[in-house]
């Protein structure tokens, strides 16, 4: 379960953000809709472990993430959550195999390779392990991402704007793997997104 309090956090000069409580229980699906600039993304990066919030408590299965050290917060993020962020952000000089099991041996994690072949497979990327992301499309460098993302059976996917650069087929095709690799891998999901196409593809939302 993954619940947050009271958090609120500015930037320089900028508006205060407050972001209203909420709890996400074991292998829900959220989306999390907002306008550009209304705060998302930051959301995203707290409840992640990335961007420390000026006040309240950030708790997944328990933990109160950032009571952690800098050091414990990187092993935690690594084994607990996932993240799809906009841009793939995969390693050129690694090939698809390696960029996802780097995964594992980010959060000190024995590399399972059957586990990384499985996910691939899963992905329609069995025949792509030896590429490298230059000689990738955006549409399997995101799967890559997928793949990474959860190779760690991570308790919280995370997906910031996963559709905004993608046409109404791939879009749909997207959000229909990230359900159903979260749900397949028994992870809570949350989706963060302004596209209007995908509204209507998850049932629960957290508005800001």
């Amino acid at each position: 379960m993954i619940s947050i309090q009271s958090l609120s956090h500015h930037y320089n000069n900028g508006p205060i953000l407050k972001f209203p409580d909420w709890e996400i229980l074991d292998e829900e699906q959220w989306l999390l809709l907002g306008a550009s600039g209304s705060g998302k993304s930051t959301l995203l990066n707290i409840i992640s472990g990335l961007l420390k919030p000026e006040n309240g408590q950030v708790k997944l299965n328990e933990t109160d993430v950032y009571s952690l050290s800098f050091k414990e917060m990187d092993r935690f993020r690594g084994q607990n959550i996932g993240i799809i962020f906009q841009k793939p952000h995969l390693i050129k000089s690694l090939n698809v195999f390696d960029n996802v099991a780097l995964a594992s041996s980010m959060a000190d994690l024995k590399i399972n390779k059957s586990r990384v072949m499985d996910l691939l497979s899963s992905l329609g990327l069995a025949d792509k392990t030896k590429n490298y992301p230059e000689e990738l499309s955006q549409g399997q460098l995101q799967r890559v991402s997928i793949a990474r993302a959860l190779v760690n059976n991570p308790a919280l996917l995370i997906a910031d704007e996963p559709t905004s650069s993608l046409d109404d087929e791939n879009a749909e095709k997207v959000i229909k793997i990230l359900t159903q690799q979260a749900s397949d891998n028994h992870a809570s999901l949350i989706i963060a997104t302004h596209d209007k196409r995908v509204k209507d593809k998850l049932n629960k939302e957290y508005l800001l």
